[in-house]
């Protein structure tokens, strides 16, 4: 009896943990700064006014978006951690990658799954390597939306990485 309880609970806490994401480790951390908007944010934030064709491109994304998980750190080591696990994410989430840019000791690396057309996204990860005293920052977004959609949203909530992410847009056409 003890057993089957014991496997019961084993089972129960294991998806507990898989049913989390894999990037929520860093949540909560010292040196890490995190931001995560979740689908009722979305849904909340979809129901305002636009009075302008910009903000009605930042409203209709904001529809397909379910996720939004930013992490930045200053701190090296935190950064490394952060890269290794994105990099681990990237292969086991069947991610491809999209782009990728190394300039001045600036690394950033964009991965998407892609959705029914080739500019749709299921998920973007994003992951920019600090070297020095510049920040390391990892993205994943999750949803059904247009990569070319992504600028309104970069303009609006000010992310880090927006150029990269307006970027990658273009390239993806």
């Amino acid at each position: 009896m003890r057993k089957v309880i014991l496997i019961i609970a084993l089972v129960l806490v294991s998806n507990t943990f898989f049913a989390q994401s894999v990037f929520d480790k860093f949540d909560n951390q010292d040196d890490i700064t995190t931001v995560i908007v979740n689908k009722k944010m979305f849904t909340m934030l979809s129901k305002v006014d636009a009075k302008d064709k910009q903000s009605q491109q930042y409203i209709n994304l904001i529809k397909k978006l379910d996720n939004l998980k930013v992490f930045v750190t200053s701190n090296t080591k935190k950064g490394s951690e952060m890269k290794s696990v994105a990099e681990k994410y990237q292969k086991s989430a069947g991610l491809e990658e999209l782009m990728r840019v190394s300039d001045k000791g600036k690394n950033v690396k964009i991965s998407v799954k892609s959705g029914a057309t080739d500019s749709q996204v299921k998920e973007l990860l994003m992951f920019i390597e600090g070297s020095g005293k510049e920040e390391s920052v990892l993205m994943s977004l999750t949803g059904n939306f247009d990569i070319d959609e992504l600028s309104a949203l970069t303009e609006k909530m000010n992310l880090p990485g927006g150029e990269e992410l307006i970027k990658a847009g273009k390239g993806k056409k």
